[in-house]
């Protein structure tokens, strides 16, 4: 492939220059052909660019990144060329984008980046040793990840992160019930807080594998947008112990909504028939130190400075309880008009409650409050 100033264009992301197509540029829907690259993942890329980081700094071992589905490998040179790391293994299957990412290593004098031209799960079977597993594993897919998830939790290291993307979201968030109990194990719901039953249904079809290879994850961040969703998790070789896979239980009567180990078929508020979600992650999908160091490390970067508020709100919600509950949704119950976010926390905690902001949804918080109490302290 002959790479002309008209077809192609220099652009710099993050610290890394990066050759891409500029239909990838000018289009509304970037091409797939001669190769695919969204530049509105940027922030994803930048929050992958944290994460790695964060967790790098600490890790004792070769810092070796496999990236399995790298299109034209815009996160794997940019972990490259902004990280401190041992090695890159950038692979895809289109010879086009791997040509691109050869072009992009000359442009940013790179020394330590390899190439694969294979399907994703050959290609981590070659990783799939003892001594010759990635610290960092990522799965970017179009689509679901759940295919990979067996073979990318094989190539991470003991003590590695695995991080993994997710497109499907009509599958995720209830639109295709069917489909999603196929790919992810789990029945999603329609609800208000679906962005985070989808994750919940990520992180348990990665703890089900998990499960049947002896190894245990432990999620560092999640993240959520319009058009994604994103998993990290760090890769334990030992069998996971915790009873941390059940339901969400939802009544759509009374809004009450609940994590369970077991169904609970009918509500314990108004006695309706409960929506139940699952099986899915029920433990933490924030871990408050990691979330620390990803903004204590930002300064150190050339990120969005969306990222350090979005992270900041995390850190807040890293130990409160899950689920989320949304302004519009009270008010609604209450039929009156909702009160100010930074408000309505105040109360609850004013009223002996816990409560938090959440990155999921602007107008989103968490407590530990009932749906009940919650209106009781919004009616006052």
């Amino acid at each position: 492939m002959e790479i002309t100033k008209d077809s192609f264009v220099e652009i710099v992301e993050g610290q890394t220059k990066l050759m891409v197509p500029k239909k990838s540029i000018s289009d509304k829907v970037p091409p797939k052909e001669p190769a695919f690259f969204n530049p509105k993942a940027s922030l994803s890329r930048d929050f992958s660019i944290i994460a790695y980081s964060a967790f790098l700094k600490n890790f004792k071992g070769p810092k070796k990144i496999l990236e399995g589905l790298s299109g034209i490998g815009a996160r794997g040179l940019r972990v490259a060329n902004e990280l401190q790391t041992d090695s890159v293994i950038i692979n895809d299957l289109n010879p086009s984008a791997l040509e691109l990412a050869k072009y992009s290593v000359k442009l940013n004098n790179l020394q330590n980046v390899e190439f694969y031209q294979d399907e994703i799960c050959r290609f981590f079977s070659k990783y799939s040793k003892r001594d010759n597993r990635g610290s960092i594993v990522d799965i970017d897919p179009f689509g679901s990840p759940s295919q990979f998830f067996d073979c990318g939790l094989r190539a991470t290291m003991h003590g590695g992160m695995l991080s993994c993307t997710a497109t499907d979201l009509q599958v995720l968030n209830g639109l295709f019930q069917n489909a999603c109990r196929r790919k992810y194990g789990g029945v999603p719901m329609r609800t208000e807080y679906g962005n985070e039953i989808a994750i919940r249904l990520i992180l348990g079809c990665l703890r089900m594998v998990a499960g049947r290879l002896g190894l245990e994850i432990i999620p560092l961040y999640v993240e959520s947008n319009f058009h994604y969703y994103r998993v990290y998790v760090k890769v334990n070789k030992k069998p996971d112990q915790e009873e941390n896979l059940g339901y969400i239980i939802h009544c759509k009567t009374c809004g009450h909504r609940k994590i369970v180990n077991e169904k609970i078929n009918f509500c314990e508020l108004c006695g309706s028939k409960n929506n139940i979600a699952g099986m899915l992650w029920i433990g933490k999908i924030f871990d408050k130190k990691f979330v620390e160091q990803m903004i204590s490390n930002i300064s150190e970067l050339n990120v969005n400075k969306i990222c350090k508020k979005d992270l900041t709100k995390c850190l807040e919600e890293s130990e409160m309880p899950g689920i989320y509950f949304t302004l519009d949704e009270i008010a609604s119950k209450m039929k009156s008009s909702p009160p100010k976010l930074v408000d309505a926390i105040k109360k609850l905690q004013e009223n002996g409650f816990q409560a938090s902001v959440t990155a999921f949804k602007p107008t989103g918080f968490r407590t530990n409050a009932k749906i009940q109490e919650i209106i009781s302290v919004f009616s006052f």
